[in-house]
């Protein structure tokens, strides 16, 4: 059995990773509204018990998993830790006397409670005690409607307001402006202006080295230079490779035995680290989280494709897949300073063949919108439970890899 589900990243004022939401289905061809809320809820628990753990697939940040009254009635929300999971109730739960119960009861264990997509009813007055996030669509209610629900709870200093759906950084100022306190849409995977700006020198070195690794051969002589010309990638190789993960026997001294002893697949990873740590700190981390896993899943899926993709210019094309948003910049004129191989360019630039297919598929299970990935997986001929695998066995990579990074 696979555990169809994407995760949705929320974030802080700050643009730190709060949690995520999980989003169910059933498979990816059974989708919304076909399968109801008390299914979804229990797959999603059995899932999480039996096959994948939660904490796995969310990267040990709590999980927003909806809930129905009945759920709650069976006491599902207990089969997870309070650290875990936050219970989110469906906006189609009505409140009542049973529902305020089972949240007291909830609220009294510990556990977090949240309000999904609420629309401001005095009866939900009663819940304010115990409830700690409001979520609010901002597609579906206007800033004055969300004054008066910062009205009514305002003697409950603990809610705090979720925006959903956040789609550009002009939603995510305006709803700072507006009391929220946490985020959750795309918004960060989009540019926050277009702007024309000079590469780094590191930025340009780092350039140089993503085009090399990127080649079926590594050019050993090329890779030396590059590292020789910025001593902060040199110090950072060697702090790399001589780290305890590898449990070397001696100490590496040279840029060229670096390179020589971590190999191909090793250096791959130690760029894509430096990718997530240099090429803009500012932005949220969970943008360049989400640059990683394409990466990964794009290695993985070249495996399975039924053209011949080299893995090597995969990977890279993944990680690279969101660079416009991590550099603000306009992708075309990124691409144009980057000594990139012309399939990744015409890849990521054109959207064609097999690694457009793949990032396209991706970004279909990202934003759970499995009823869009069927057509991909057809011409490319492959099986939709392996999809699925190769998307939780990245997201697992790439988590890992962030765990290094903020190390």
């Amino acid at each position: 059995m696979y555990f169809y589900a994407a995760r949705q990243p929320i974030l802080d004022k700050n643009k730190n990773l709060f949690a995520y939401e999980l989003l169910f289905r059933d498979s990816i061809d059974n989708v919304f509204p076909e399968v109801d809320g008390d299914i979804a809820t229990s797959k999603m628990i059995e899932a999480s018990q039996f096959n994948l753990g939660i904490s796995e697939f969310t990267g040990n940040k709590p999980a927003f998993i909806n809930f129905t009254l009945e759920t709650m009635s069976k006491g599902y929300p207990g089969m997870l830790t309070p650290d875990e999971v936050v219970v989110e109730i469906l906006e189609t739960v009505k409140p009542g006397k049973k529902l305020l119960a089972l949240c007291k009861e909830l609220y009294e264990k510990g556990y977090t409670l949240a309000l999904d997509d609420y629309e401001h009813q005095k009866v939900w007055q009663h819940f304010y005690p115990y409830v700690k996030i409001i979520k609010i669509d901002l597609h579906k209610t206007s800033f004055e409607e969300v004054r008066l629900i910062r009205e009514a709870i305002s003697a409950y200093p603990q809610i705090q307001l979720l925006a959903e759906k956040v789609e550009s950084y002009e939603q995510y100022n305006e709803a700072i402006e507006h009391g929220f306190e946490l985020f959750q849409g795309f918004f960060f995977s989009k540019p926050e202006m277009v702007k024309s700006k000079n590469l780094s020198p590191s930025q340009v070195a780092m350039a140089e080295l993503l085009y090399e690794t990127s080649k079926p051969e590594l050019d050993l002589a090329s890779i030396t230079s590059v590292f020789e010309r910025d001593v902060s990638l040199s110090y950072k190789l060697l702090r790399y490779a001589n780290s305890a993960i590898f449990r070397r026997r001696s100490e590496i001294s040279t840029i060229k035995q670096a390179l020589v002893i971590l190999g191909s697949s090793e250096l791959k990873r130690f760029m894509g680290l430096m990718f997530a740590v240099n090429v803009n700190p500012d932005k949220p981390s969970e943008l360049i989280n989400i640059s990683m896993t394409r990466a990964k899943f794009c290695e993985l899926m070249a495996n399975e494709a039924r053209d011949d993709v080299d893995i090597s210019i995969a990977f890279l094309t993944g990680l690279l897949s969101m660079i416009d948003a991590i550099l603000d910049e306009d992708l075309a004129s990124i691409l144009e300073k980057l000594p990139l191989a012309q399939e990744i360019k015409d890849t990521l630039l054109a959207g064609k063949g097999t690694l457009a297919s793949l990032l396209r598929i991706v970004s279909f299970i990202e934003h759970a919108q499995w009823d869009e990935i069927s057509e991909e997986l057809s011409c490319l001929g492959l099986n939709k439970d392996k999809v699925i695998q190769c998307y939780h066995d990245a997201l697992v990579w790439a988590d890992e890899q962030t765990v290094q990074v903020e190390n």
